[in-house]
């Protein structure tokens, strides 16, 4: 029985080794990082909820582009829909418009060799980011750039939840309908967007020697003031704790994972203390392991202090919103939870217009139309697997 001592001492000593490597890791990173400033913008804004509208908008925008495109997506699947994707893309730069796509590189893993080769010899520019390297290996192997942001021509962007794949068009039966909210902007704020792209895009490449003037064009403003924050796991946890904080009658969250930090939690449960009405939307089923689990203690913490709880049945609800006394709304990339808030690479879009935010609340009612309101029974009454994956759950709340 000495072999199975020894593997459990290997074993713990490997856990150490990685908890150390993340945790300092994670802490020079945070030191490193900078707190993001972006101003106030006034621009046209369209809420997208469903992935056959907004890739209607968004693939016709791509092929009216003259000059440029530049997209950052989280995940891009070896799939027709990826490969559709690609080709537009390699279409457009062989017709001279410069085209510059960053792929996470954990995300889009699955894309093939061959394909990013030939979308090369096309002429577009095709890099990786967030590689893994020492001396953090095990924590830059669990960062990601989470992002999703094109801009097309300097002029259009888009920003949220959607990704590239065919789950996304509601063509994976376990996953359809899928839920989500992205936003396609024009004004000034394409700049902003553009100047995260770019960033981005020099931390991978090198590259920093831009056409300006074409990149950065003219823009005019419109009636939606809204604000970006992008985020690089610093930063996003005390915007969040502000504006819960400030809330004097309601906060709704709508995630795909509710697994918050502690000093986030509590904030939410103060404000339930102080007669603040919490609503929180999370999916009923979940497209990774260990996340719906995971999330139960947390609601059970809301739940227990007056709470309202929502479960959304029509498919999955992937979508990252929030809203603060009907006076803000945020929506963009960043989920309700450890990684989102403390890790990855996140953009979040805050929202100042009474009238925008009027339509998503519709759109939110229509969500929690098609979900159900769960009780303590519901919450309490798992059986003893999931109580198991709850428990794996909390000891790596840091990575979920």
């Amino acid at each position: 029985m000495k072999w199975l001592a020894w593997i459990a001492i290997i074993m713990t000593v490997l856990f150490v080794l990685c908890m150390a490597d993340f945790y300092i890791g994670r802490f020079i990173a945070r030191k490193r990082g900078k707190r993001p400033n972006f101003p106030f913008r006034n621009g046209n804004m369209q809420l997208l909820v469903r992935g056959e509208d907004l890739f209607s908008h968004y693939f016709a925008d791509l092929l009216k582009a003259q000059s440029s495109i530049h997209i950052l997506f989280y995940i891009v699947k070896n799939d027709p829909f990826g490969d559709l994707f690609f080709n537009i893309l390699m279409n457009q730069a062989q017709k001279g418009v410069k085209v510059r796509l960053l792929l996470d590189w954990f995300g889009s893993r699955t894309v093939s060799k061959q394909l990013i080769q030939k979308a090369r010899k096309s002429g577009m520019d095709v890099y990786y980011c967030n590689k893994p390297g020492f001396p953090f290996f095990f924590f830059t192997l669990q960062r990601r750039n989470h992002r999703k942001i094109t801009v097309i021509d300097g002029k259009i962007g888009y920003v949220g939840g959607y990704n590239i794949g065919k789950e996304y068009i509601n063509l994976d039966s376990s996953l359809s309908p899928w839920r989500d909210y992205h936003l396609r902007i024009e004004g000034t704020g394409a700049a902003d967007l553009q100047d995260v792209f770019l960033l981005d895009w020099k931390r991978a490449t090198g590259e920093e020697n831009f056409d300006e003037q074409a990149l950065f064009p003219p823009l005019s403003e419109g009636p939606v003031t809204y604000r970006f924050f992008p985020t690089e796991g610093i930063g996003a946890e005390e915007e969040i704790i502000s504006h819960i904080e400030k809330a004097a009658s309601s906060i709704f969250i709508g995630t795909p994972y509710f697994i918050p930090p502690k000093k986030v939690i509590d904030s939410l449960e103060r404000a339930l203390k102080n007669n603040v009405k919490v609503t929180i939307l999370v999916p009923r089923v979940s497209d990774h392991p260990i996340v719906k689990e995971a999330s139960f203690p947390y609601l059970r913490k809301i739940l227990a202090k007056g709470g309202t709880i929502y479960q959304y049945k029509k498919g999955f609800f992937h979508a990252k919103v929030l809203l603060f006394d009907d006076e803000v709304c945020d929506i963009g990339t960043a989920n309700f939870d450890y990684r989102s808030l403390l890790l990855n690479d996140e953009i979040n879009c805050f929202i100042y217009d009474r009238e925008f935010i009027a339509h998503v609340k519709k759109i939110i009612a229509e969500d929690i139309m098609q979900s159900k309101k769960l009780n303590d029974r519901d919450l309490q009454s798992v059986n003893l697997r999931f109580r198991v994956i709850e428990c794996i759950g909390g000891l790596i709340k840091g990575l979920l």
